[in-house]
């Protein structure tokens, strides 16, 4: 049985009633999944490549010490105080087709420009570090407003927060330039495998 996020579980069973019915036309139905946040479309696809076989993959937890705990009730347990044990790397890793892979996962609402500044120096070294042991590195930009996400080569972003400083923003147009449209599907709703495979097709191409 797949186990879907909180909320993700509800929305696809509405959209598969929907189609039953034939209410909605494949069109409709992308358009009103685009209001998920880019982590639950993120978990989403990652829990159908898992059911299918296709990849392994998971969102990192992030370590914490814990405090101290309320306790209002004998079953209850509330955290009130804690903190991050270390500054987080990325947001998910994990196998696809014999390989490791690591990316983070950034959103913007801005239309013409991704800022830098949503990125950290450690994570970019994160990133060197995979790449330098033959891993697959890359982030996911979700344009909000414009309902865009692509797939971004981590070697092509250490190389522009290099010539930048970890400053400034990268145009859309270089993004667009540089990176993998992710395409909208049915299911999953965000197949970022799929600009994946066209990004590993090119660097074969380009390395052959």
């Amino acid at each position: 049985m797949v186990r879907y996020p909180k909320g993700v579980m509800a929305n696809t069973q509405a959209v598969q009633n929907e189609v039953k019915r034939g209410k909605s036309s494949q069109k409709g139905l992308l358009f009103g999944r685009r209001g998920m946040g880019l982590e639950n479309e993120i978990n989403e696809a990652n829990e159908f490549y898992l059911a299918n076989h296709l990849a392994v993959i998971h969102k990192k937890p992030t370590p914490i010490t814990i405090v101290n705990v309320d306790y209002p009730a004998r079953s209850a347990a509330k955290i009130t105080e804690a903190y991050f044990q270390k500054p987080s790397t990325t947001d998910y890793n994990g196998v696809y087709q014999g390989r490791y892979l690591d990316f983070d996962a950034k959103e913007t609402k801005n239309k013409t420009t991704f800022p830098l500044k949503n990125f950290h120096q450690h994570q970019i070294d994160h990133l060197a570090a995979v790449l330098s042991q033959g891993g697959i590195g890359f982030v996911l930009i979700k344009f909000t407003t414009l309902g865009e996400t692509y797939l971004y080569p981590a070697a092509v972003l250490i190389q522009n927060w290099q010539r930048l400083a970890g400053r400034s923003s990268l145009p859309y147009d270089q993004i667009v330039a540089d990176g993998y449209l992710v395409p909208e599907k049915l299911n999953p709703s965000l197949d970022y495998l799929a600009a994946l495979d066209r990004y590993l097709q090119a660097e074969s191409g380009r390395l052959s």
